[in-house]
């Protein structure tokens, strides 16, 4: 098993694994401040996040990763501030994670909002090959090699609201490739981080009584990588508890996931949620499929008139 720790730091400092650099999770439409710092402050209220992802059970070394992040309007309902921690593990390797968000709307009307956002972030890459077998078929000058380097970067996007009904968003959390590896010779590029781009879109529609239903899509755009959909649907239940699938573009032929999703709003200020992913490429051969626990609470009451604001903002 150690072999394939081995293989997958591998791969990840190599670069193979471009659309994974970036955190990945299935409940994006509760967790938007990770991948568009415009989305700080939009809720209106203080608000925490908590989510934990255990990706493709029973294959050794695969990837587990726990965020934690707060965003809150600052001074005036038209500014807000976020904070973003996460760790993700993959292999041998760990990547520490830190963000600092800053947003501004630059309409704040009734009907619309549309927020800028900017943040500085910060992370930590670390490989620890003295860990991996050494009969493993690899280079065996691994085994004492090492990786423990910090990096920062910059990014920014937009965030739009429209009669509280519809979200639509734009963002590249992360500007600037900065070089990351390992090989001791400084002319040569092992790996680069890679640019992601993602685009987001949501809406509340209203099927019935105490009915609504929740469509959300985000997509994922990464050079000399697979262009990744998530798209998925909610039926929300006298705003209590939510239910629905979603499906994730990528792979091979029928595509990379599909997952089941629920969230229960507990009370006003607190509500958990839960998914389970279905692999659909070659790793269902060796995974039964991946999983994500996400606690959300606002520290303040939200204001009356938001329509849905656990799920929409």
């Amino acid at each position: 098993m150690k072999r394939i720790l081995l293989f997958l730091s591998i791969v990840c400092v190599m670069g193979g694994l471009q659309a994974q650099q970036e955190h990945q999770y299935t409940q994006f439409m509760y967790n938007k401040l990770l991948i568009n710092p415009a989305y700080a402050g939009a809720r209106g209220v203080p608000s925490l996040t908590g989510i934990y992802r255990n990706q493709w059970i029973g294959f050794d070394g695969a990837p587990k990763s726990g965020l934690l992040s707060f965003n809150t309007p600052f001074i005036t309902p038209r500014v807000g501030m976020g904070v973003t921690i996460s760790l993700e593990e993959i292999g041998l390797s760990r990547d520490f994670y830190g963000a600092l968000a800053y947003s501004y709307d630059l309409i704040a009307k009734e009907e619309v909002s549309l927020r800028f956002g900017i943040q500085g972030s910060i992370r930590n890459y670390s490989f620890d090959f003295a860990k991996a077998d050494p009969n493993s078929p690899f280079d065996n000058s691994l085994d004492n090699m090492g990786m423990n380097d910090i990096y920062g970067n910059v990014g920014a996007g937009l965030y739009a609201t429209i009669v509280e009904q519809f979200y639509v968003g734009f963002s590249v959390p992360h500007i600037y490739s900065n070089v990351i590896g390992i090989n001791p010779d400084v002319d040569v590029e092992t790996a680069k981080e890679a640019m992601h781009m993602y685009g987001m879109a949501g809406a509340i529609l209203p099927i019935g009584d105490d009915l609504n239903l929740l469509p959300a899509v985000l997509t994922k755009y990464v050079k000399n990588a697979p262009f990744d959909v998530d798209v998925n649907v909610n039926l929300e239940i006298k705003e209590t508890v939510t239910a629905g699938v979603s499906y994730r573009v990528g792979g091979e032929g029928s595509g990379e996931s599909v997952s089941l999703l629920a969230y229960w709003q507990i009370g006003p200020q607190f509500g958990v949620g839960a998914a389970y992913d279905f692999p659909l490429t070659e790793v269902r051969d060796f995974s039964s499929g991946s999983i994500e626990a996400l606690v959300q609470i606002d520290l303040k009451k939200a204001r009356k008139r938001m329509s849905n604001p656990r799920f929409f903002l």
